[in-house]
């Protein structure tokens, strides 16, 4: 079994709905960790959620370059992102490795954006994650990690758990997972979605991070991708019995410790 686990929570603030499935399912104890989007309508009722003392200090950036309408301006004249109606349209393929000088900095231009909005709301990012996964892009990668460890933060990896993943994808997300490691240096050690904990191997080490979109089933609780009566709660208990529940702001105030013991003995 993994020593502890992270069921994180994906697009808070994306809607009235999502903020109150996602709050119901902290409240159940299911998940530990939820990420917000920052230009989303319902973020700002999100954040006033995010104060609360139930998730205070779970609550990391999920990073948008996707969907809806940036929050920074150089974005908007940058036709690998926006289209001409200033929306988001991301025209990257997956296997880019590279992005000229204008793309990298209105990419870091929007984060710094995205996360100032966090601060303006009272909340500060525990971690950084991305939607529809985008920093798994090697260049958006690299521009997020190292933002992370400037703000001493934790980045999520590329998934590495799970029955799907070929071998071009295995070796593509474990070089990936390296660099994000060595800019980042505070992750988890495995990410994997409800069905790769439902279908894959459990991982027997670390820490292990389950990528959730949590859904309501009555007084239980399901996720996007898993099938429609089935709970995710259940698939936890079944899977991880016993594993402890935590947020990336323990791994990051664990990373901190041993720094400091670290320049004590030295």
């Amino acid at each position: 079994m993994p020593r502890q686990v992270i069921v994180n929570a994906d697009d808070f603030g994306l809607s009235p709905c999502e903020n109150a499935v996602i709050l119901g399912a902290f409240q159940a104890g299911v998940i530990s960790s939820a990420t917000a989007m920052a230009n989303m309508p319902a973020f700002e009722a999100a954040c006033a959620m995010a104060r609360h003392p139930l998730l205070e200090g779970r609550v990391g950036l999920h990073f948008n370059l996707t969907y809806g309408r940036p929050l920074s301006q150089s974005i908007l004249a940058r036709a690998n992102f926006c289209d001409s109606a200033g929306v988001f349209d991301l025209n990257l393929p997956r296997h880019r490795l590279r992005l000229n000088r204008q793309d990298r900095d209105a990419v870091l231009e929007e984060l710094e954006a995205q996360w100032q909005r966090c601060l303006d709301n009272g909340v500060r990012p525990s971690h950084l994650d991305s939607h529809q996964h985008v920093h798994n892009i090697w260049p958006i990668g690299e521009i997020v990690a190292r933002f992370a460890a400037r703000q001493g933060v934790a980045v999520r990896l590329a998934r590495n758990v799970g029955q799907n993943l070929n071998l071009p994808k295995r070796v593509f997300k474990e070089l990936l997972n390296r660099r994000l490691r060595s800019l980042a240096g505070t992750t988890a050690d495995y990410v994997c979605t409800p069905v790769g904990l439902r279908d894959g191997e459990v991982p027997t080490d670390g820490v292990l991070e389950i990528v959730a979109h949590p859904t309501q089933l009555g007084a239980d609780f399901g996720d996007a991708y898993l099938s429609p009566k089935e709970s995710l709660k259940a698939l936890l208990m079944q899977r991880l019995p016993g594993v402890p529940r935590v947020c990336y702001g323990v791994l990051g105030a664990a990373a901190e410790g041993r720094a400091a013991s670290l320049e004590r003995s030295t």
